[in-house]
């Protein structure tokens, strides 16, 4: 009889684990920078990064990981969202009682709830931050210009994915919070209505009806944000974000200055298996097909100062993810996610607030439904969308407000701007407008002479002088975006804390009158 086939059976399912190891994983072990660049290029999930990375790009103080924190709230709202569509019931009837028990009944239930919350807003918040920090160090220059654009868009896929995710619990909140938000999608009625012609046109309306299915909030509504929030959002959320990181690479990596000094890379890791053989730049673009004529954004950016990706990158990725998790759990353990009684028609809130991102609209509108909901929003995104190709001069990337000038001029901006806006809710408080003073002004006045077109006609004109001034378009785009940056932060507080029952002013809510 012979033994040596059974013997190999044995023998292979004792080396089972190391076969099924070495079939999965197909690089050696990390102990060379070839091992190091095989774990990056040949891994699906880590594919998405350079094998290599600048040391300047994992200064701290230079990214503060903002892009991978908001990354790593969306991959966290994925996860939650996906546990919470198993117990929820996209119905009018039975939508609030399925969160009830989520909330009191499915065990965690209560808890994945508050972290899909909470990761909401860091995620809002971290996308603001992002895009400010890619402003202010001028990275949407040298080839960046798309993907500034493919951020803009995110940021707005980000505003809509919380903005219909807050209809689904059905309750008063929700259901007064989306009718103030839908209200001012449809704020272009207050235009066409001064025009007379909203029998013939009306985009308000139109707009109102798309988001909602009807002229109300129902069954119709519930059903499109359902869809919208769990499937349409997440999927074109994942499609830009793949393309945005793919440009990341495509563009030469993170945006870093052209001359660095010694100095600027202190407190960056040094990569102890860098044989630091690299004495130039390459000037030979090398493609995957054949050698090709002509330059890419990795001319003159060579591998000197660079460090493996595998484990730098990978440990500080992995390192935002866990603070960023660990946070959002913390905070879900202390504060629950909100949750009033069942969505009522014929019992308003009052004061009924739009989601807390878009409480800055909410006040903008209260002086001009036109103006604050669809005027000003679609001048920024324009001016935002517009800086990369109106701000074209040649300048060093990579650095906080490029030099001193560029910080004197945001600092200037940040007191001008605070100054204008509370001194413009100031005298609006105290005083009132036009309509106060005037009660006959025809509508078209109000629509287009209003605190926020006024604010905004301020803002230009103070970004006008600083380019002047200057002679620098960065200089009077770095006011500009200031000024608009803290009159959306200050007109949010304001809206938060200080509006009361019929939108009235309020030092406190404890001041506020009984019911």
């Amino acid at each position: 009889m012979h033994l040596k086939a059974i013997q190999e059976f044995f023998k292979n399912i004792h080396e089972f684990p190391k076969t099924l190891k070495q079939s999965v994983v197909r690089h050696d072990k990390p102990t060379s920078e070839r091992a190091r660049s095989q774990i990056v290029f040949g891994n699906i999930f880590f594919h998405i990064l350079s094998t290599r990375i600048h040391r300047y790009s994992l200064k701290k103080a230079y990214t503060f990981g903002l892009g991978v924190i908001a990354a790593s709230s969306f991959v966290i709202l994925l996860v939650t969202g996906i546990l919470l569509m198993v117990y929820y019931k996209p119905s009018v009837e039975l939508a609030y009682d399925s969160i009830k028990d989520i909330h009191f009944i499915v065990p965690g239930g209560r808890f994945i709830r508050n972290v899909h919350r909470w990761a909401t807003n860091v995620m809002i918040v971290t996308v603001f931050l992002h895009m400010a920090r890619v402003f202010y160090t001028a990275a949407y220059k040298k080839g960046r210009a798309f993907n500034w654009l493919l951020g803009i868009l995110l940021l707005v896929l980000t505003l809509l994915l919380g903005f219909t995710g807050y209809l689904l619990p059905w309750d008063q909140l929700a259901y007064w919070a989306i009718t103030i938000a839908t209200n001012i999608a449809a704020s272009t009625r207050e235009l066409t209505d001064a025009l007379n012609f909203t029998h013939y046109f009306d985009p308000g309306g139109f707009m109102k009806v798309l988001l909602l299915g009807s002229e109300s909030i129902g069954e119709e509504a519930l059903i499109r944000f359902y869809w919208l929030h769990c499937i349409i959002l997440p999927f074109a959320m994942m499609m830009v974000l793949a393309v945005h990181f793919w440009r990341i690479r495509k563009d030469g990596g993170l945006a870093r200055p052209d001359h660095i000094t010694e100095k600027d890379l202190e407190g960056t890791p040094e990569d102890p298996l860098s044989d630091k053989v690299f004495t130039y730049a390459p000037e030979k673009t090398y493609g995957l097909m054949c050698l090709v004529k002509g330059k890419s954004p990795a001319v003159n950016r060579g591998p000197e100062q660079t460090v493996s990706s595998w484990p730098h990158l990978v440990i500080r990725i992995v390192t935002l993810f866990m603070l960023t998790f660990a946070f959002t759990c913390l905070y879900a353990l202390w504060l629950n996610a909100p949750l009033k009684e069942l969505a009522n028609p014929a019992v308003p809130e009052n004061p009924a607030k739009a989601p807390w991102y878009f409480l800055g609209l909410q006040e903008l509108v209260s002086y001009s439904a036109f103006m604050g909901g669809v005027g000003i929003p679609a001048l920024a995104l324009l001016g935002l969308a517009l800086i990369p190709y109106l701000d074209r001069r040649d300048q060093e990337i990579g650095r906080w407000f490029d030099n001193k000038e560029g910080k004197q001029v945001a600092i200037c901006s940040f007191v001008f701007s605070s100054l204008t806006v509370i001194g413009m809710l100031a005298f609006t408080v105290k005083f009132g407008w036009l309509r106060n003073w005037f009660p006959q002004i025809p509508q078209l006045v109000i629509t287009f002479i209003n605190p926020g077109t006024v604010l905004v006609a301020c803002f230009v004109s103070w970004s006008f002088y600083w380019m002047g001034k200057d002679n620098s378009i960065r200089m009077a785009a770095i006011a500009l975006f200031t000024c608009f940056l803290v009159g959306f932060v200050i007109l949010t507080y304001f809206a938060t804390y200080h509006r009361g029952p019929n939108w009235e002013f309020y030092w406190l809510q404890s001041q506020w009158p009984g019911h």
